[in-house]
């Protein structure tokens, strides 16, 4: 009981105990100038958009659904495995527009390799790509276990 009580006292003291303007926590020397005001901030861009795309077995047939999508520079796809894993999503490093490879590796973390995302093996797993900075134009994209079986798929950057 004694050591839950100066446990308590120990938080209570370390947080400080109560609200302290800014300026009471730090207060200015002589030496230091008020800082000018911030430059007014850019008006904001159109709000990104994330798209999902579902990774699913339908009878006898793997594929992505949608299997064509229109997405913008800075957008984010969502890969569901929804059936049918283990399903990933990987690009083509000739199927996709010059110079792109860079941008889309950055926007795909934890990759098996260069541009495939990792095995998605239990239901409802998520695998984001971010397309923060991906050139204009088609990228053509495959589940590794499924390629052979024709799981694949295309979206395009505008």
């Amino acid at each position: 009981m004694t050591s839950v009580v100066a446990g308590l006292a120990f938080a209570l003291a370390s947080c400080g105990g109560g609200d302290k303007k800014t300026e009471e926590q730090t207060p200015a020397t002589p030496e230091q100038k008020p800082a000018a005001a911030a430059p007014a901030a850019p008006a904001p861009t159109a709000a990104r958009q994330t798209h999902d795309v579902n990774l699913v077995l339908d009878g006898s047939s793997y594929k992505y659904v949608p299997d064509a999508l229109v997405i913008r520079s800075g957008d984010l796809v969502r890969f569901r495995n929804k059936s049918g894993g283990p399903h990933n999503v990987s690009f083509w490093p000739d199927s996709i527009p010059r110079g792109a490879a860079g941008a889309l590796q950055a926007g795909m973390p934890s990759q098996m390799a260069p541009l495939q995302g990792p095995l998605l093996i239990d239901p409802e797993a998520v695998y984001e790509v971010s397309f923060v900075g991906a050139p204009k134009g088609v990228y053509r994209f495959y589940c590794l276990p499924h390629v052979a079986l024709g799981m694949n798929g295309y979206l395009t950057v505008e």
